[in-house]
C-alpha cells in the first residue's frame, strides 16, 4: 500500500484527545496526515472533515483513518458513505480491536467528548494491534467487499 505508515487524522473541533492521538502516532513512527481543526486550530465541518480522511484511505494514500468529533457520530456517518470505508465509533479498547479483527475497519471514529488521553493511547494499542482480521470473518468481510461493488454500479 502506498500509504503504508500514512495515518489520516480529522477532528471538527479542538479535542485534547485528537492532539494526543497525533502525538502518539508520531512516536510509534507513524506520518500522520492532520485534517480540520488539527490544521487550522479552528473548529471545522465535521462533513468536510470526515470526507478528507475517508477520501484518503479509500485512495490508499493512508493505511488507515481516525476520526474525532463530539460524540463520534456525525464523522462515522459521513465516512461510512464513502464505498470501501469501513468506519467504527469505538470508545474503548475491545471495540477498536473487534472491529478491526472481525469487520476490516480502516476508520477509527472517537468521541471528543468521551474518550481521555490515556484511554485514547488504549484505543490506539488495540486497533494497532490487529495486523489482519479474523479467518473466520473472511465470508462477511467479502461480502461487505461485494456489497460496495454492487453500489458502485
Amino acid at each position: 500500500m502506498k500509504g503504508e505508515k500514512v495515518i489520516a487524522v480529522g477532528a471538527d473541533d479542538v479535542y485534547h484527545v485528537a492532539t494526543a492521538v497525533c502525538e502518539y502516532l508520531e512516536s510509534k513512527g507513524f506520518t500522520v496526515v492532520r485534517f480540520g481543526s488539527l490544521l487550522t486550530n479552528q473548529p471545522s465541518s465535521w462533513v468536510d472533515v470526515a470526507e478528507a480522511v475517508a477520501m484518503m484511505v479509500q485512495s490508499g494514500e493512508a493505511s488507515f483513518g481516525i476520526l474525532i468529533c463530539y460524540t463520534g457520530t456525525g464523522v462515522c456517518i459521513v465516512a461510512n458513505k464513502f464505498l470501501g470505508i469501513r468506519a467504527a465509533l469505538c470508545n474503548d479498547a475491545k471495540s477498536a480491536r473487534c472491529a478491526r479483527l472481525w469487520n476490516d475497519a480502516n476508520v477509527l471514529v472517537l468521541s471528543g467528548r468521551l474518550v481521555t488521553d490515556e484511554v485514547g493511547r488504549e484505543i490506539l494499542d488495540a486497533w494497532l494491534s490487529v495486523s489482519a482480521p479474523d479467518p473466520s470473518e473472511a465470508d462477511n468481510i467479502a461480502k461487505l467487499k461485494q456489497l460496495d461493488e454492487m453500489l458502485r454500479r
